[in-house]
Formats: C-alpha cells, sequence, structure tokens
C-alpha cells in the first residue's frame, strides 16, 4: 500500500529528519568522533531509535550572562529486553556498565528494560558496543518504532502458555526491529579494524540482516516501516485475562491470551492504548485500548503487522502531539480503524472473545516454577538499582549472580526475578539480601509494593516537578496513616510521574499523581489494578506536602463505606469525583473544628 499523508499539510519537523537521516544513520558517526559533548538537534532525535537519550543534569546547569544556561550533557542508554529476560551475565555486565561508564545506578523500566544513566558522550560508543557484546540490544529501544515488547515474565515451566507468550513476543520482536545496518554501522563496527562486529541482541533478533528483498532484486530496507518509519512511539505488550502484569490496556497494541485446557487458542486484540499527554493541549489525553476482534495464533503476526502499516499510513505525521494510534482511533472510529486492518490482512477479523482481565499477579515473593525450581520476586522500589548508606542492592544483586547464578526476569512494575533456583539455595539468597541490608518483599507495605514512579528530575528533560525521589518519602507517612485506619493490607495500585507524559502509567491506577508545576501535582483515583478503567481527576495542584493530607480522608470515607470485598479504586469509581469532594471537604472542616 501506498503510504498516505495528507499533501496540503506540511509535515512536521521530526519527519523531515527521518526522511533525510538516510535510514536513521544522519550524521551520528562524524559527530561521534568529534571531542564535544553533545549532538546537534536532528542527530539527537535519531539517537532515540538507537537507544539513547541526549540529557543534562538539570541541578548542575549553570546560569551565564544572556540568560542561558550552560549545561553539562549526559545520556540516558535503554537496553530493549523482551519480556524482561537477563542471565546472570546480562545483568553483571550492566551493572558494570552502571559503575564504569555511567552515574553508578542501574534502573529497571516500566516496559521491563534496563537504562543506563549519566553517560558522557565520550563513553556512548563503548556503552552500545559492550550492551551488545552481552548479547542484548539498545535498537529501538526508543524512537517512532516498536518499543520493548513487554511479556508476562512468570517463568511457570508446567504451563506452556507462558513460554507460548514469550515466543511471540520474541517474534514480535523479529518482525518489527527495524532493518537498517546503520545501527551495526555505527556502534557495532571494530575501530581498530573498521569491520562490523554482529553481536548480541542484534544478531540473535534478526536484525543483522541488511533488509528484506522484492521480488524485483531490489533491496527494500525497511520492509515495514518505509523511510519515516512511524508517525510516533508504538507499544506491544503480551499478557493473560487472568495475570494482566503487562497493563495490556495501557499500550498502542495489547493481545490477550485465551486459553482452553492450558492451551491459547487465540488472542483478542487491544488497540489504542496509551498514557501520555500535553498538559497544554486539550486535544491530547490519555486513553485504554479499545477491545478490537480475536485473532488466532497464526494469525496473530500477519494482523499486528497491518496494524502497524495503517497507523505508518495513517497516523498523524502533521502534528506530534496528536500522531499516537488512539488519535486515529478517536478521529476515524474504531469501525473505520478494523476495516482498513481488514484491508491490510486480506481478510475479515472474527469477533473479540467474550474473556477480558480479572486477576494482576506482581510476582512477589517466593513460588514454584513447576519443574523442581523456585523464583523469587523482588521488589525494588521505583527500579533503581544502587548501593547508599541504607541497602547495597547492587552488591547484593552481584553476589547473588556470582554465587547462585540464576536467570532473571524483570517485571512490568520495576522488580526482579530471580529464576531458575533450587529449593536449598532459599535461604542463602535471603541471607545475602539481609546482609546487604535489602528489604525482602514480604517485609514490605502494600502501599510501596504496589508504587512505581517515573524517573523525573533531575535528568529527564520533560519533567516539571520531582517523582522517583519524591514518593518514597510520601509513602513513608501513608503507611503510618493506612495502618492507623487497619487498611495496611489493602491492594490498590499507587503511581506518580514528573510531568503529564505518563511513563509510570498513572492514568488508568487506583492513584495517580501527575506533576503539574513545580512541587504540585494533580490527584487521579478511581482507576484499578486490573488497568481496564481510567481515573478521573479528583483535586488539582496539591502541593508535594498536602498530597497525603489530601488522600487520607478519601481512605476514611472508604473504611466507613465500602461495599464488602470491594477495592479503594473501585469504591472511588462508585462514589464519583462530587460526592468524594463533598464528603472529604465535610470530613476536612469537622476534623479542623474538633
Amino acid at each position: 500500500m501506498a503510504e498516505h499523508t495528507p499533501i496540503s499539510e506540511k509535515l512536521s519537523a521530526a519527519e523531515s529528519v527521518k526522511l533525510n537521516s538516510h535510514y536513521l544513520r544522519g550524521t551520528i558517526a562524524q559527530e561521534l568522533a568529534e571531542p564535544s559533548d553533545k549532538f546537534n538537534k536532528d542527530n539527537s532525535a535519531l539517537l532515540k531509535f538507537h537507544g539513547t537519550y541526549q540529557q543534562d543534569d538539570r541541578e548542575h546547569r549553570v546560569k551565564q550572562e544572556g540568560g542561558k544556561s550552560l549545561r553539562q550533557y549526559i545520556f540516558m542508554v535503554r537496553s530493549a529486553v523482551p519480556g524482561g529476560r537477563l542471565t546472570a551475565d546480562q545483568l553483571l555486565g550492566e551493572l558494570a556498565l552502571c559503575d564504569e561508564l555511567g552515574n553508578g545506578t542501574l534502573r529497571i523500566t516500566s516496559r521491563q528494560g534496563l537504562q543506563l544513566h549519566g553517560v558522557p558522550k565520550r563513553n556512548l560508543h563503548e556503552t552500545i558496543q559492550r550492551i551488545n557484546q552481552i548479547k542484548l540490544s539498545t535498537l529501538a529501544a526508543c524512537g517512532d518504532v516498536k518499543r520493548n515488547v513487554m511479556c508476562c515474565p512468570a517463568p511457570h515451566y508446567s504451563d506452556p502458555v507462558h513460554a507460548e507468550l514469550q515466543a511471540l513476543a520474541d517474534r514480535l520482536v523479529e518482525q518489527f526491529t527495524p532493518k537498517t545496518r546503520a545501527y551495526h554501522e555505527i556502534w557495532l563496527r571494530d575501530t581498530a579494524t573498521g569491520e562490523e562486529q554482529y553481536l548480541g541482541g542484534s544478531e540473535t533478533n534478526g536484525h543483522h540482516h541488511a533488509g528484506a528483498h522484492s521480488g524485483n532484486g531490489q533491496t527494500e530496507v525497511e520492509p515495514i516501516y518505509g523511510p519515516t518509519y512511524l508517525p510516533r512511539k508504538f507499544k506491544f505488550a503480551v499478557g493473560l485475562p487472568g495475570d494482566n502484569c503487562v497493563d495490556l490496556y495501557a499500550n498502542d497494541v495489547g493481545l490477550m491470551a485465551i486459553c482452553h485446557d492450558w492451551k491459547i487458542v487465540g488472542y483478542n486484540v487491544l488497540v489504542g492504548g496509551s498514557m501520555g499527554c500535553t498538559p497544554s493541549a486539550t486535544k491530547t489525553f490519555p486513553a485504554i485500548a479499545k477491545r478490537m476482534a480475536f485473532v488466532e495464533p497464526h494469525e496473530v503476526i500477519d494482523v499486528c503487522t497491518a496494524i502497524v502499516k495503517v497507523q505508518r499510513d495513517y497516523g498523524n505525521r502533521v502534528d506530534r502531539k496528536v500522531a499516537r494510534l488512539k488519535y486515529l482511533l478517536a478521529n476515524q472510529g474504531l469501525d473505520w480503524f478494523q476495516a482498513k486492518v481488514e484491508e491490510y490482512y486480506g481478510h475479515k477479523l472474527k469477533p473479540l472473545d467474550p474473556e477480558d482481565v480479572w486477576g494482576f499477579n506482581d510476582h512477589m515473593g517466593w513460588h514454584e516454577q513447576g519443574d523442581g525450581r523456585m523464583f523469587y520476586g523482588l521488589n525494588i522500589e521505583n527500579g533503581r538499582i544502587k548501593d547508599d548508606e541504607n541497602i547495597q542492592l547492587k552488591t547484593a544483586l552481584r553476589e547473588v549472580c556470582d554465587t547462585l547464578r540464576p536467570s532473571f526476569r524483570l517485571t512490568a512494575h520495576q522488580s526482579i526475578l530471580f529464576c531458575d533456583l533450587a529449593p536449598e539455595v532459599r535461604g542463602q539468597l535471603e541471607e545475602i539480601l539481609r546482609r546487604h541490608h535489602v528489604p525482602l518483599s514480604e517485609e514490605i507495605s502494600n502501599v510501596r509494593r504496589w508504587s512505581m514512579a517515573c524517573v523525573a528530575y533531575p535528568t529527564c528533560g520533560l519533567a516539571v516537578t520531582e517523582s522517583e525521589r519524591a514518593l518514597p518519602g510520601m509513602i513513608d507517612l501513608l503507611e503510618v496513616e493506612l495502618s492507623k485506619l487497619g487498611l495496611a493490607k489493602e491492594n490498590f495500585t499507587l503511581r506518580m510521574t514528573g510531568c503529564p507524559n505518563g511513563c509510570a502509567r498513572p492514568y488508568n491506577c487506583d492513584i495517580g499523581l501527575v506533576g503539574k508545576t513545580v512541587g504540585k501535582y494533580t490527584v487521579f483515583v478511581g482507576g484499578r489494578l486490573l488497568g481496564d478503567r481510567m481515573n478521573f481527576i479528583y483535586k488539582d495542584l496539591v502541593s508535594a506536602e498536602e498530597v497525603v493530607p489530601t488522600l487520607v480522608p478519601l481512605f476514611v470515607y472508604f473504611k466507613h463505606d465500602r461495599q464488602p470485598e470491594e477495592t479503594f479504586g473501585d469504591f472511588c469509581h462508585r462514589k464519583g469525583a462530587d460526592d468524594l469532594r463533598a464528603w472529604t471537604d465535610q470530613y476536612t472542616a469537622q476534623t479542623a473544628t474538633a
């Protein structure tokens, strides 16, 4: 199909950058060899496709005459880890990189990937090359392409469904990873010999090929994406109705496995989920995905390809603020979109299976794998792996890797599973963690266990206020209040972001705290742990100091007026914003005069 773009409208600057990049090459290689500490604007945009963001530490900007600030540029480097699967050597390799070439910390992302922070430009080539040497890749971890493919990480070997889910995630990676050789030319070329090295994740995922060959003998460099790739980023997740741990409804495409007698008979396809919005642009909004159709296992890759191509050809390339798939669906409707997908696929799609999400397992604590071995889920607050005066998590992980040699899985809640452990080493693992003052998952409060925050200050250029550094202190206070109310055992998701772009998925959880301006947040309530319902604004412009006092009256109301087995998110949804505000205003006034 020919690419469709509005002829009468001027394309965004980003489209020109991609079109003129010679399939993501730009002049990155030339600038990489220069002594400056940053890349120009066009190359900075292209670098995202290669898995890295140009940033600076905003707390170390130096004001100069004329008002401009002097910045010390650094890079965030993201490894795509499909389904979060890692070996002990791969985790050790990333930990070594964070110490040797980064800022000493490693971070698990909310999409089951890994991020290095604080990498200077002079270390960028070595960092990406070494990531590939441990058989991981940064290609397409960012950029206007498919992002890291999420998949339920639980290693339940007695259940063939989980292995099939991971196999599908791997096939999606192979299908939708860019085929351009630019990545290998720039990052995997031996600087001494000039020869390209086919290393790591890039080779195993099949994107070492120069391109697919069309029938006329011409090489088609990007057979799916074309020369301008997608209008915006595109996210896939593969999961289960009874365990929606990957937040299927928050993705551009969610593939919900429908199982009969421990066998996947097909997938309900969800389309158009996305958590981002721009506060200054009322035309933008977060959205959960829409339920579209049922596909059989042999159809799923071709149907996903058709979905991507429709977004490629009809997504907005004029205004990047409204370029995600959800806006195409909002403008054209689900019926139109499904008809286009069927046109590209070549067949009619089947009606949805009635099953929907009904469970969520964060996989924390000890579990049997079904093969005589066990796995342990360790909660890692906000995904940050580091050593400090209180907790030596990084050192503990190194010792576990060296002595127990487990495999690892990263979760969509920024935590980690130690897998393939013999039952007799259970005590040894716990001893290593305790000796390094790492709290076990069983020792962490429910509110902290189900919380998540984005990076925000000081390195994210989009952040308007704190997130990762602010949430732990707020939870300290909230733990005390929940304990007083007898609600410490309640399970609800609490997610914070430093801006409205939604990286920690704050719009479909029980409580979302979204940065609005410096030190102030919009408080959302009424979503739920299952992730299939949007929350709503309860109060706006709440200062950091008032976040917990703002939430406490809601929990008081919840305690006194909940229905049997009702969750906090369901309670808020049932009551609605006006009722919640009226009750809590009255409660606050009464307690102030008491």
